[in-house]
C-alpha cells in the first residue's frame, strides 16, 4: 500500500478514537493502573502530534523504493512517538497533563501503540478490503 496523506489521517482518527480509546478507558477508570484523565489528555496529545508525524513520514516513504511503508517500520515509529512526547511533556509540560508517571505512561503508550498496530495490521484489512488499495483511504 501507499499511503495518501488523506488516507494516513483518516486511518489515525479512526484507530485513534476507537483502538486507542477503548483501550485508554480501561486506564481511565483505573480498570490497570491508578486511573485519572490524565490518560485521556496523553491519547489525544499523541493524536495531535501524530497528524504532524504523518506529514513527515508521508514525506519520507516518498524515498522508499517501493513508496511502502513496511510494518516494521511502523512499529519502530512508536518508539519515537513515544520519545518525543515525553520530551514535550518534560521540557515544556503540555495543558491537561500536570504529572505523568512515566512508568504507567510507558504501560498505556505501548499497549495503546501494540493494540493499535495490530488492528491496523489486521482488522483494518478485513473491515475494509479496499483500505490498502485506495491509499490507506477508507471513506
Amino acid at each position: 500500500m501507499t499511503p495518501t496523506l488523506l488516507g494516513r489521517w483518516q486511518t489515525r482518527i479512526l484507530l485513534f478514537q476507537t483502538v486507542g480509546l477503548l483501550v485508554t478507558l480501561l486506564f481511565t477508570e483505573g480498570v490497570i493502573g491508578p486511573g485519572g484523565g490524565v490518560f485521556l489528555w496523553v491519547l489525544e496529545y499523541l493524536f495531535i502530534f501524530g497528524l504532524g508525524w504523518d506529514v513527515l513520514y508521508n514525506y519520507l516513504q516518498k524515498f522508499r523504493w517501493d513508496r511502502d511503508w513496511p510494518g516494521a517500520l511502523q512499529l519502530a515509529a512508536g518508539v519515537w512517538e513515544a520519545f518525543f512526547i515525553v520530551l514535550v511533556i518534560g521540557f515544556f509540560g503540555l495543558p491537561g497533563i500536570f504529572f505523568l508517571d512515566l512508568g504507567w505512561f510507558l504501560v498505556h503508550y505501548s499497549l495503546v501503540w501494540l493494540a493499535i498496530y495490530i488492528a491496523s495490521q489486521s482488522l483494518m484489512r478485513i473491515l475494509f478490503p479496499r483500505w490498502r488499495f485506495r491509499g490507506g483511504v477508507w471513506l
